[in-house]
Parts: structure tokens; sequence; C-alpha cells
């Protein structure tokens, strides 16, 4: 997304709202167990491990790729360049094939995984925000409170409106598949939303608030968006939109 300043008001209603009701919505904060480099110039928008490499889509028109990054250095080791037309936005791997969504441009785009060697292209209805799968089917966010369950040709099979205490949450981000729950940037701000996705509740939050040190901050730094799970060793990690590290994390129940 473009850096757009939105109104969060109704978000630090929420969180207390769901304690204050008796609801059973866990609230977690984070400590971090190891930080890695990250590339500044990273507009991060979509994140994740496949097969034991690390993945990262980054945006902005004129700076927008594709890129397997080597976790050790934050550098990229191999790169799709998207730069001269569109802006990216979240990515994800599924049986084999690479799947990459455009904010505004209304098309998405299929590679194969292996060789990132293009296969083809399909016309995207909504603007794409975050990526992620479940195995089986692709599940994306457009910036609403909506997550959509799609096929790899990109048919929407069903969708769930994703709720805090009753309420729709909007502004979904970047995506993660974490042990049968959906993880959910909320753009512009420092929380992660865990949702079920049979039914969009939220069933915990994540607060982030501090993960990059004021001393890592400067005119580029963004806001917190990226969220990878690697599924060999059940390590999580964060980052941001212009990030100067990398953080590999775990959940404190507050």
């Amino acid at each position: 997304m473009k850096r757009i300043v939105y109104s969060l008001l109704a978000l630090l209603m929420l969180l207390p709202a769901a304690v204050s009701c008796g609801a059973k919505v866990k609230h977690y904060k984070i400590e971090v167990v190891k930080e890695y480099p990250h590339d500044e110039n990273a507009y991060t928008q979509g994140l994740f491990f496949h097969g034991g490499n690390f993945y990262e889509s980054t945006g902005q028109y004129g700076e927008s790729t594709f890129r397997q990054v080597d976790l050790a250095t934050g550098k990229a080791l191999r790169k799709l360049d998207f730069s001269k037309k569109y802006f990216v936005e979240g990515s994800v791997m599924l049986d084999g094939e690479l799947f990459i969504l455009t904010w505004e441009s209304k098309m998405a785009f299929v590679y194969d995984a292996a060789t990132l060697d293009y296969k083809s292209s399909y016309s995207y209805p909504r603007e794409g925000w975050g990526l992620t799968t479940d195995g089986k089917q692709l599940i994306a966010s457009d910036g609403t409170a909506r997550l959509y369950f799609m096929d790899k040709q990109f048919r929407v099979q069903r969708s769930v409106t994703v709720r805090l205490d009753g309420r729709a949450m909007t502004y979904l981000n970047e995506l993660e598949y974490i042990d049968g729950k959906i993880w959910a940037n909320v753009y512009m701000s420092d929380i992660i939303l865990i949702i079920n996705p049979s039914d969009g509740k939220v069933e915990a939050t994540v607060d982030c608030t501090g993960l990059l040190p004021k001393s890592l901050r400067d005119a580029r730094t963004d806001v917190l968006n990226g969220i990878a799970m690697d599924p060999a060793t059940g390590r999580i990690f964060l980052t941001g939109k212009n990030w100067k590290r990398l953080y590999e994390v775990k959940l404190k129940e507050r």
C-alpha cells in the first residue's frame, strides 16, 4: 500500500473491548529470539519460507521485486524485477508454482517455483494486498475486513469477514498461515491478528510495539509488515517496510 495515514482509533477501541466483555481472545506480546539483517530498501509486502528457502516480495512503483533472500545476510540471491510497471504485493508458493499479486493493476502472476520462469497471468478483480496458503488453496486480503479463499486460477471459492469481538477489522494486509490459523498484519499498526479461517473470528492479538528500536529508524522506515514461519523449525519471523532488521520472535501471553 502507499504510505497513506489511516486512523487507528477503531482498532485501539476494539482491543480493550475484547477484554472488558469477557471474550476468549488471547493477547500476546513478543520476545525477540534473534535478529538478522534486512535490506532497508525492501518495502516488504510478502514474506515466506518454502522448501528451506526464504522469499520476499517488495512494493512501490519503480522498486517492486520478488526475491530469494539469504537469511544470514539479507541479500537477494535471485530476483524478479517488476519495477518498470507494477506495484507488487503478496506472494506465496503452492504445488510447484509461485503466485504474485499486484496492488492496483488488477493483475496476478504465476511463475515456476523452482526456476522463477514466467508461466501465466490472470485478471484480478480486487486490489492485491496479502497472500498466503493453507497448502490447498490461496488466501488473500484486499485491505478490507474480508479474506478470500481462492483456487490456483484466483477464482474465489468462499470468503469470510474478520471480526474481533464481533466488530469487523479492516486494513488486513500481509498474511501467513501458521498452525491452522491465519496471521494478518493490520496496516499502519503494530498489531497482528490471529484468525480462525473457518469463520473469520479473531482468536488472538499480537502486540509488536517497539519491535524495531528508534536507533534503527530513519526517514524511510515504514510500518510493521511481514510475517513468515519456517515450517521445518516452527520459527516465526517478523519485519517491516524498509526496516533494517528481520526478527525471529516468540509469543508471550499477556
